[in-house]
């Protein structure tokens, strides 16, 4: 069986490589195809495969532009050649499904979330923008939003990373989705019964992820944070902060694994279509204060492996923390960590070659 991966761009390491990872571990013989790559950043199991990038990796500075140029990437998709593959496997976030299969080719598309900037926070992104983005991207994503929909009629079955992101298929797409979550590098994490006595925020600066219900309710209580990440929000949020919390910027995994392991529990405030970051928590035994939303609510265990809160509000997550200082002599560090070993990456493919065996 002749297998093709399709995915948006390869331009770092982050949750939906991993899951192309993943894919190629499982199609070791698999092509990979992307509208631009910077090889110097992949893992060598990417980097093991034979890639082809689209016509986007041929315009002016596409490593580093390569999502101004959005409005192409419908088309170059199209312009990939797919004759001789059997199997289709798109990794969509950005633009990767709309490539056009062969009559028997299976395709099948692992659905990271549907293009946020397009959909559910369509508005939230024109609300941050100028107002030449504004005036530019109006009419073009009214366009993409079409081809994505039209699109979606060429897969044969979605994969969903959540039922978060299962919800959103059946939204805007009114298609459904097998739910299989992303493959979590559990055993990268030890088990720990370190407690510094700070709490961790970790991810990239960006406005949905909710750094600054973080530090305004830290700021409030004076309990100790410490933030790692970099992003569009760093000069925003992490220019002026009180004593009790430390920006530490971009780490290494090393230091992520560190500082993970001496926290007293992850702070997790913002929405995600399914987030990683608690699971690598959990793995480390560590318990996460997350609000009650998005993908949280299939990772989180209320009570038990952490703590969840109803509100997006400095009150309602300030009570959470309090909640889980009263549950942390009763909370068992093993029984946090042997949930994260649910999500693992042998699960992951485990499920995933399940699905395929389907048919």
């Amino acid at each position: 069986m002749k297998v093709a991966l399709v995915h948006y761009w390869l331009v770092g390491m982050r949750g939906g490589e991993k899951v192309l990872e993943a894919l190629c571990e499982l199609f070791p013989e698999a092509d990979l195809f992307t509208h631009v790559v910077d090889r110097a950043s992949l893992s060598p199991t990417l980097a093991r495969h034979r890639i082809f990038e689209t016509s986007i990796a041929r315009l002016p500075f596409a490593k580093r532009w390569y999502q101004k140029y959005l409005a192409l990437m419908p088309r170059a998709l199209e312009e990939i050649d797919l004759r001789g593959y059997d199997l289709v496997i798109s990794s969509e976030s950005g633009p990767a499904k709309g490539i056009i299969p062969q009559p028997g080719a299976l395709h099948v598309c692992y659905c990271h979330s549907p293009m946020r900037y397009a959909w559910d926070m369509y508005h939230d992104y024109q609300e941050r923008s100028g107002w030449l983005t504004r005036l530019l991207s109006g009419p073009l994503l009214h366009k993409l939003r079409l081809w994505d929909v039209l699109s979606a009629a060429r897969v044969d079955q979605f994969v969903a990373n959540s039922a978060f992101v299962a919800s959103r298929i059946r939204k805007y797409y009114r298609r459904e989705a097998i739910v299989i979550h992303p493959p979590v590098d559990v055993d990268r994490f030890a088990l720990s019964f370190v407690d510094e006595g700070y709490y961790l925020w970790l991810g990239q600066l960006v406005p949905y992820k909710r750094l600054d219900l973080a530090i305004e309710t830290f700021r409030k209580s004076g309990r100790v944070l410490r933030v790692i990440g970099n992003g569009s929000e760093a000069k925003t949020h992490c220019s002026h902060l009180p004593a009790n919390i430390t920006w530490l910027g971009k780490v290494d995994n090393s230091e992520i694994e560190r500082q993970l392991a001496g926290c007293r529990a992850l702070v997790f405030p913002g929405v995600e279509d399914f987030g990683i970051v608690p699971l690598e928590a959990m793995a480390c035994g560590k318990p996460v204060v997350a609000f009650a939303g998005g993908g949280a609510l299939e990772t989180v265990v209320d009570g038990q492996t952490g703590v969840l809160f109803e509100a997006q509000s400095v009150e309602s997550f300030d009570k959470a923390l309090t909640k889980l200082e009263a549950l942390l002599p009763s909370l068992d560090r093993q029984s946090i960590r042997n949930h994260a070993l649910k999500f693992s990456k042998e699960r992951f493919k485990q499920e995933f070659l399940h699905l395929l065996s389907k048919g």
